[in-house]
């Protein structure tokens, strides 16, 4: 609580302890702007205690402090004073700040109560400080009065303008709009305080866009000022407004904002054709919906109100012609709605409408909104192919139709005045079997083969008509030739009928049902007639019924047959048809007599199966089983063993082997000798090819090793071809080595005895070279120590 009375009347007043000298209260403009603070004097805090203690009942707030925003002096702001009844003017009393922006934005002199703003304030940030105020006694520290609250307010001034927060602004209005037509709003915010002055009062003004444009002072509503603004004159506007605070009054400040107004588009413009009169030519020989020429209405509206819709409103062909609307470039499409003939009408005169479809009843009476233009289209003259009539042609032919009869006449003609000469054939590749011919001259369709209905009994072939003096023009008609049937087929089986009668059958006992089909196809249906042929009307074996639905029952005509008498029946059966002529022929049904349990159940059909027993136990089955079995493990084992004998012999990893040395009881013939090899291959390598090819004449006594040689090095390519395509013969016959072989050997072998046999090294002549150390090798060299070894004897050779 904060006073300028004596202590005893503070206590009596507020029940606290802390007064309050407020100075530049009464007069807080006049002291802040002369930026001098000075202190109240005794005179004055007495008469303020007793005028507080008058007007007691007024409820006067005490705790706020006031302090103008935005401060430019350059000494600290003077904004009040604390002060408590116990402060005797000696320094014991120590005053303290606290709360929102203490020691920041606001100090205090903790011996005379004078608190300052030290940083500039605005409000437009910060509208108030909540603080709290103590006094302590400077000695002991001990609270002297309970610590009140108070809040400095902080006093608005103008110093913010007014701002569009959502400019620039972008709007639309209708053209030909009426005077005061709303637009757009605009809104403009002032930072100040409202509740103080006129700072926040904003007024709206306009700066630019006068004639067109006006706006409330008070609401910031734009609204259109001019009457009949067109679109097609001045589309886009640009509008400027201005928002002053101060309630526009001088000294007040402004902002602006920017509003970009765009005319919207109305129909209010009708269409118009830059030409009254279109000149068009078309060929005669134009397909249908092809396009002939186009139009176009200019319309100085856009989007919907643009739109056109062509019509054709008179003229001599508008059976001929047609027009269509182009949505996308909104032009008239003049297209052809049936065949043109430059020989029946050579020009033709079209009116064509241009109208908008969508209108505006307040602007009808800127129109009419339709305009018509005259098309005159030309028929030019093209030479044609010939065209046949009737354009297709179907005809029906008996398949026994001797061939050169002519079945249809095809005829074709020239359109053109020149009226030329036709020829006529036929696209063979719709008559590949060559079944038809057509005259050349005449257009005469003539079979050229026998024809078959129930091959094939629809024929699809395409006659052409070609002018004799310009062979480029080719017209073609389809002709569809359906082949008739007539009865030249006789009945048949639908299948092989076998059937079995049982040993204990009875007489008139059904054993089978026979049916047939027959290929043709008479328009009355298929009947079928069965009997017995005529040498086996009087068998006494069996008899035939004709159901008379196309199928017949076999039965017997006895009983006692017996497999071991005769077990095998053919029966004979005529079948005849229902056509003219009748046709017949005769199928045999093969009957077998089997022998059957009580229930009819074939058992056996098989004479033979008499001589054996009637059924074997599981224990005989077993045991044929089990000899089958040790039969095909016995088989199995030899033919290995076999195998076995014929492996290669196994070299030791460790040795090298270079060489093969295969043995043959006979001797080589040289070239030719072609059993043994084919040196055909050695002449050109290139053409040696990857196939099997063993020799015929004889096998060799051990398999070639040839394959276990490793090849290091690369050799010549047309070598290396020949020799991957004869290792390739050697690995796929697993039984027969290959019986010659080329060897490359690219190093020296390690670790054999006989060390190197390569001739690189040896000496230049035969007499120098010792092969004494053959007879050293062990048996396998015992051959070539032999022929080539020294002799013990001196004797003549022979």
């Amino acid at each position: 609580m904060w006073t300028s009375g004596r202590m005893s009347n503070a206590k009596n007043l507020f029940g606290l302890g802390i007064s309050l000298y407020v100075w530049g209260l009464l007069d807080l403009t006049t002291s802040v702007l002369s930026g001098s603070a000075r202190p109240l004097t005794e005179r004055q805090a007495d008469n303020l205690s007793d005028k507080l203690h008058q007007r007691m009942k007024r409820s006067w707030v005490w705790n706020q402090f006031f302090v103008l925003e935005e401060y430019t002096g350059t000494d600290p702001l003077y904004v009040g004073k604390l002060h408590s009844d116990m402060d005797r003017g000696d320094g014991s009393i120590k005053y303290i700040l606290s709360g929102e922006g203490a020691g920041i934005v606001f100090t205090i002199d903790d011996t005379t109560g004078d608190i300052h703003a030290i940083q500039r304030l605005d409000r437009e940030e910060r509208s108030q400080y909540t603080l709290r105020a103590q006094a302590l006694d400077r000695r002991t520290g001990r609270p002297m009065e309970p610590e009140s609250e108070f809040i400095i307010k902080i006093q608005d001034i103008n110093d913010n303008e007014p701002k569009f927060l959502d400019g620039p602004y972008v709007a639309s209005v209708p053209e030909m709009s009426p005077v005061g037509t709303s637009v757009i709003q605009v809104t403009a915010t002032d930072a100040d305080d409202p509740t103080y002055g006129n700072s926040a009062r904003v007024v709206y003004s306009i700066l630019q866009g006068q004639p067109y444009f006006s706006v409330d002072s008070r609401t910031g509503l734009i609204r259109t000022a001019l009457m009949n603004m067109d679109r097609e004159a001045k589309e886009y506007y640009e509008v400027i407004i201005q928002a002053k605070d101060m309630g526009g009054q001088l000294g007040g400040l402004a902002g602006t904002t920017t509003v970009n107004i765009t005319l919207s588009d109305v129909n209010d413009n009708p269409p118009r054709f830059p030409q009254k009169h279109y000149q068009m030519s078309v060929l005669e020989s134009a397909p249908i919906s092809s396009t002939v020429g186009r139009v176009v209405a200019k319309d100085l509206d856009e989007g919907i109100n643009a739109e056109m819709k062509y019509s054709l409103v008179d003229g001599d062909g508008l059976d001929v012609f047609d027009i269509n609307t182009d949505p996308n470039y909104q032009v008239g499409i003049i297209t052809v709605r049936k065949p043109l003939s430059f020989e029946s009408k050579k020009s033709y005169t079209l009116k064509v409408e241009g109208a908008n479809p969508h209108l505006e009843m307040r602007f009808l009476n800127l129109g009419p909104f339709r305009d018509t233009t005259t098309v005159h289209i030309s028929v030019e003259d093209v030479d044609e192919p010939p065209v046949f009539e009737p354009s297709f042609y179907f005809v029906e032919v008996p398949e026994d139709v001797e061939i050169g009869t002519t079945i249809q006449k095809i005829s074709a003609k020239d359109p053109d005045v020149t009226n030329n000469s036709i020829r006529y054939s036929i696209d063979r590749s719709s008559d590949p079997g060559r079944f038809f011919y057509v005259d050349i001259t005449s257009g005469a369709l003539m079979t050229a083969r026998p024809l078959d209905r129930e091959d094939v009994s629809w024929h699809n072939i395409t006659v052409l008509a070609m002018e004799l003096n310009n062979p480029s023009q080719v017209g073609s008609v389809a002709v569809t030739v359906k082949v008739l049937d007539v009865n030249d087929n006789a009945p048949e089986f639908a299948r092989f009928h076998e059937g079995f009668v049982c040993e204990n059958a009875k007489a008139g006992q059904l054993i089978q049902t026979v049916s047939a089909i027959d290929r043709d196809d008479p328009q009355e249906g298929q009947h079928f007639y069965y009997s017995l042929a005529p040498e086996a009307a009087n068998n006494p074996n069996f008899t035939l019924r004709d159901n008379q639905d196309n199928t017949a029952w076999i039965l017997t005509r006895r009983s006692g047959f017996r497999q071991h008498e005769q077990n095998t029946f053919y029966l004979p059966i005529l079948i005849s048809d229902n056509g003219r002529p009748v046709l017949s022929t005769t199928g045999t049904l093969t009957v077998h007599v089997c022998s059957c349990d009580d229930d009819g159940m074939v058992m056996s059909c098989n004479a033979e199966a008499y001589v054996l027993p009637i059924s074997l136990s599981r224990g005989a089955l077993i045991a044929i089983l089990a000899c089958i079995f040790v039969l095909l493990v016995l088989v199995l084992l030899i033919l290995s063993m076999r195998r076995q004998r014929k492996q290669p012999y196994i070299i030791d990893e460790e040795e090298n082997i270079h060489e093969n040395i295969v043995r043959y009881d006979d001797e080589g013939g040289g070239e030719e000798d072609t059993e043994a090899f084919d040196i055909a291959a050695m002449w050109n390598p290139r053409e040696a090819q990857l196939v099997v090819k063993n020799r015929q004449d004889m096998l060799p006594e051990i398999e070639s090793l040839s394959r276990y040689v490793p090849q290091a090095c690369v050799m010549d390519n047309n070598v290396h071809n020949y020799v991957l395509a004869k290792l390739y013969e050697a690995d796929m016959d697993l039984w027969a080595p290959p019986f010659d072989s080329l060897q490359t050997y690219m190093f020296e072998g390690n670790g054999s005895v006989a060390e190197s046999l390569s001739s690189l090294q040896s000496v230049t002549t035969d007499s120098d070279q010792s092969y004494d150390y053959l007879t050293d090798w062990g048996p396998r060299f015992k051959k070539l120590a032999e022929m080539y070894g020294a002799t013990d004897s001196s004797g003549a050779l022979w």
